[in-house]
């Protein structure tokens, strides 16, 4: 292997263990706002992929930058699925204002 394949797949690596040391330490009450901060890196991310795809150097940069959009497409629209579904559960219902006041 070559010295920059190598040392890729070291910061790869450590990335991996980095993210998922970090991802473990926070609280449940923390996931709704990071989710927003997560949707913007898959946003990041889906733009360099569509870079590495559109680029056409190899056939293999092409079938992996297109890989790496499908992935990406996938994250994005599912974290906004989840995000809206919990802010939905914060929306006062509607059907409360019309019910009469207890006496």
């Amino acid at each position: 292997m070559t010295e920059p394949l190598m040392v890729s797949i070291y910061i790869f690596v450590l990335a991996i263990f980095v993210g998922f040391e970090v991802i473990s330490k926070v609280p449940p009450l923390l996931h709704t706002p990071l989710m927003s901060g997560s949707n913007a890196i898959s946003g990041i991310t889906l733009v360099g992929s569509l870079i590495a795809a559109g680029e056409g150097q190899a056939s293999t940069s092409v079938i992996l930058g297109m890989i790496a959009v499908i992935l990406a497409t996938i994250n994005v629209v599912g974290g906004f699925m989840v995000t809206d579904r919990m802010l939905g559960m914060f929306k006062k219902d509607k059907t409360e204002d019309k019910k009469p006041a207890a006496k």
